[in-house]
């Protein structure tokens, strides 16, 4: 592929007002793209847009959405046209996980947390791919998760929909071959995000903590290569620990995932 020039992109990126979102924004700004900046919390969105217009001289365009709504790509799309903005790029970022056993959870925010973390991906995806691939010259990121690799004991629904999302663009990397768009998965482990307060104390089963960005270069330095793969998981413990539940059965690796994330229930 060619060499990427971040000064021709317009990158949209859900979940921008915070974590993983904010810190793409940044990285890329200062790469010189412009970015549209999605997310529910419009005066953390106006605060970012102002630094990166004054710091990076980046047209930083916000937009508040609650991405649980229906067809949130459509959403967007009408008012990118009615702000005369041209998206070339996408990162689906935005993603909240709910920490406990799934028969106690609340089933308005298992559904909400289905739709941010699955549905907005699937949607969002599918209302700009085409326009991505006619151009050629662009990225497809989705922010998948370590959780995506395998079960995940008390956070069952958040996992699933991460093993969804990877195996949802890694499919996506496959069929954008040839077009020059780059496709890619990205799995962070635990960060030091907002994510852990949202989806509850013990949320993290004691992993060991990357900071935001370090993520994020993991993703540009991916898309940087001449040849990006479908997916690449974020931190060199991670990587490993990823190779070590290759090597056990996956009734082994529930069982101790399982007594990391809640031990006391797991144990009844």
């Amino acid at each position: 592929m060619d060499t990427l020039d971040y000064r021709r992109q317009t990158v949209l990126i859900t979940g921008a007002s915070s974590g993983l979102g904010a810190e793409f924004a940044r990285r890329l700004a200062a790469r010189g793209a412009d970015v549209v900046l999605v997310a529910r919390r419009l005066d953390r969105l106006e605060k970012l847009a102002g630094e990166l217009a004054e710091r990076y001289g980046t047209e930083a365009v916000p937009i508040s959405l609650d991405l649980a709504e229906p067809r949130p790509g459509a959403a967007l799309e009408r008012e990118l046209a009615a702000r005369g903005v041209q998206v070339t790029s996408v990162i689906n970022n935005a993603g909240f996980g709910t920490h406990g056993p799934f028969h106690e959870g609340d089933r308005e925010r298992l559904d909400a947390e289905i739709a941010v973390d699955v549905t907005s991906v699937v949607d969002i995806s599918r209302t700009f791919i085409e326009r991505l691939r006619e151009r050629g010259d662009g990225f497809l990121v989705n922010v998948a998760s370590m959780a995506a690799y395998q079960a995940t004991p008390a956070l069952a629904v958040y996992g699933a929909a991460k093993a969804f999302v990877l195996n949802f663009t890694e499919a996506l990397w496959y069929e954008a071959r040839g077009t020059g768009l780059r496709v890619l998965a990205l799995s962070p482990g635990a960060t030091r995000t907002e994510f852990f307060e949202v989806a509850g104390e013990g949320a993290d089963g004691g992993a060991r903590w990357m900071a935001a960005g370090e993520v994020v270069e993991t993703a540009l330095s991916a898309l940087d290569r001449s040849n990006p793969p479908p997916s690449v998981v974020a931190g060199r413990f991670n990587r490993l620990s990823l190779l070590l539940t290759r090597l056990v059965s996956r009734r082994r690796t529930t069982m101790v995932l399982g007594a990391m994330m809640s031990p006391s229930r797991t144990a009844r």
